[in-house]
């Protein structure tokens, strides 16, 4: 088995399909009955000695879920004396999207629960007709706006924005910058470029990137290479998967692995490579039972997998049925956009004042009105249970 050792990392810091949304085929389909994340002590490998270890392991091993217990519900969140009223804008009658857009609306309902009961509006995000629901809602008075979750439906509100709205998907690019109309999302470029800041901290000098042939794939490839050449100035080197030359070959003179492919694949190619070689990738990865051929690879992932035990995280309610990892993002997502959206219902909308420690990351507003998210770094590694 292989579990993760987590530890927060400094900060220091498309196209389609979306991760997590457009690329998860099937957002509710189901687990095991009984599988769950449970926490398990396991030891700091010797590469990350030094690193300060703020949660337990996270095993991928199936135990015997817990009841769930439902959250007390809060008192409401008066302004003016008012309810305050949130419009939450999801494609949920969506044939490809309805059921990620249930997910992301049963954790800003979670949320709700336990950070105050702002009173929610529920806008059905319709290609055809997103603009008139959006503008309708925001005659009826709602204080704040959460969504459309597609890039389109967003692209198509941005000329109508005038109340505080919080997208929940990339904006695209060359969309005329609104200052009332941010994004918060889950695209994997943001990941991407996180680890290659990291990996120059990390020291490297000269990384290879081995990626595998897949729009995913090579997203987080272009990604990967865009930072390093920012903090750099050179590209670092590429090579497609499978590889067509002997590992040792391929390596030449680099000094660490960043891995852009499918966990499969990343498996296929991890017990091919020196014992010495460092190994990064990103959440990717991270499955409920992950392969034992990725241990020792460092990854990024949300606190909401990595950092369970801590009050942040776990003072909000698990899904209370069985979800793959990638559907429970949404749930982690939705929580975070009700936290925000309680912010900039108080008036904090500008990139000095929003910040929040979240349970998808350490969430800052940038100057583009698109959240950065900071990950947890984590380590897979062999169980160290018998």
């Amino acid at each position: 088995m292989v579990g993760v050792l987590a530890a927060w990392l400094s900060i220091a810091h498309a196209a389609e399909p979306d991760y997590i949304i457009q690329s998860n085929a099937a957002p509710l389909n189901p687990l095991a009955p009984q599988l769950q994340v449970a926490p398990v002590a396991a030891p700091v490998p010797a590469p990350l000695a030094a690193a300060p270890v703020v949660a337990p392991a996270v095993a991928s091993a199936p135990i015997p879920a817990p009841a769930a217990q439902a959250a007390p519900q809060s008192a409401p969140i008066l302004v003016n004396g008012n309810r305050l009223r949130i419009a939450l804008v999801l494609p949920t009658e969506s044939k490809t999207l309805g059921e990620a857009a249930q997910v992301v609306r049963a954790g800003f309902e979670a949320a709700a629960k336990v950070d105050g009961n702002a009173e929610v509006v529920y806008v059905d995000e319709q290609e055809s007709n997103v603009v008139d629901r959006y503008r309708a809602a925001v005659a009826s008075g709602v204080k704040v706006v959460v969504g459309p979750l597609t890039r389109q439906g967003i692209s198509a509100i941005a000329p109508y924005v005038t109340v505080p709205t919080l997208a929940l998907n990339a904006l695209e690019p060359g969309l005329a910058l609104n200052p009332k109309l941010l994004s918060l999302s889950l695209t994997v470029e943001g990941e991407a470029r996180q680890m290659a800041r990291l990996m120059h901290e990390d020291g490297s000098a000269s990384p290879l990137v081995v990626s595998a042939s897949d729009v995913l794939s090579r997203r987080l490839t272009l990604a990967f290479v865009d930072e390093w050449k920012k903090a750099t100035g050179a590209a670092p080197r590429v090579v497609d998967w499978p590889l067509s030359a002997p590992v040792t070959e391929v390596l030449g003179m680099s000094d660490a692995v960043f891995v852009a492919m499918e966990p499969s694949d990343a498996a296929a190619l991890k017990p091919a490579l020196p014992g010495t070689t460092v190994v990064y990738a990103t959440s990717q990865l991270n499955t409920h039972k992950p392969d034992p051929a990725l241990a020792g690879i460092r990854f990024i992932d949300m606190p909401w997998f990595l950092m369970t035990e801590q009050d942040a995280v776990r003072r909000y309610p698990r899904p209370t049925s069985a979800m793959t990892l990638q559907t429970e993002r949404l749930y982690a997502l939705g929580i975070d956009a009700y936290r925000l959206a309680l912010q900039m219902a108080a008036g904090k909308i500008s990139p000095f004042s929003l910040k929040l420690h979240g349970v998808t990351g350490d969430l800052r507003l940038g100057r583009d009105r698109q959240f950065e998210r900071i990950l947890p770094l984590a380590v897979m590694m062999p169980d160290a249970a018998p």
